[in-house]
């Protein structure tokens, strides 16, 4: 029944995902808009958190094990009771990649598309997150998209220059996310290469 129920409203979150993205990142990159602008987006922010918490609570009363399925979704219960993690409502962007990759693909060019998107979407919605949260301190030196983009590139890599870093609670715990997030991809790209390099030794062994 819960199956049934995500397939006819997947197209409706998968937009409202997108929609998130875009009235999230528009203040964000554009300081300067006007308060009326302002005030649309935050409305519209609001609607969607409040699109996404009734998605979760009818979720929850049509699984037939309602325990285990709060346990295996706690990143959409945070989302919604947790203010402070509403850029993770983007994670709703990962099943929109999932579906966009070409159903002829072999397993592991879905696997490398569904990573690469994913590493984009994680660099730029944690560049947006830690400049949102930077930008008002007087000792921020990640002061514009720019510094963003560069943080969260050495920091998705392992890199680490320390040449721009957080310097406010939320500014670290979108930076730890990162760092959770960049392990995780770096061993499954890991795991995808020494994958091919198996494949390819295998083939020049004479059988």
């Amino acid at each position: 029944m819960i199956s049934s129920y995500e397939r006819r409203t997947a197209w409706i979150l998968d937009g409202a995902a997108v929609a998130f993205l875009a009235v999230y990142a528009v203040p964000i990159l554009h300081p300067g808009l006007s308060l009326g602008w302002v005030r649309a987006c935050e409305v519209a922010s609001w609607a969607i958190w409040g699109l996404f918490g009734v998605d979760y609570f009818i979720r929850v009363s049509l699984a037939e094990d309602r325990r285990r399925f709060i346990r295996r979704n706690l990143v959409d219960l945070a989302v919604i009771v947790l203010p402070l993690l509403r850029p993770m409502r983007l994670v709703r962007l990962l099943p929109v990649l999932a579906r966009m990759q070409h159903a002829g693909m072999s397993l592991r060019g879905r696997a490398t598309t569904y990573v690469v998107a994913g590493a984009i979407l994680l660099g730029f919605v944690a560049s947006l997150a830690v400049l949102d949260a930077e930008r008002g301190s007087s000792d921020a030196n990640i002061t514009s998209f720019g510094d963003a983009l560069w943080w969260s590139a050495t920091t998705v890599t392992t890199v680490g220059y320390g040449d721009h870093f957080p310097t406010t609670g939320e500014g670290r715990i979108v930076g730890a996310a990162l760092m959770l997030g960049g392990i995780a991809l770096v061993g499954t790209v890991t795991a995808a290469l020494a994958s091919w390099f198996v494949e390819q030794q295998s083939k020049e062994i004479p059988k």
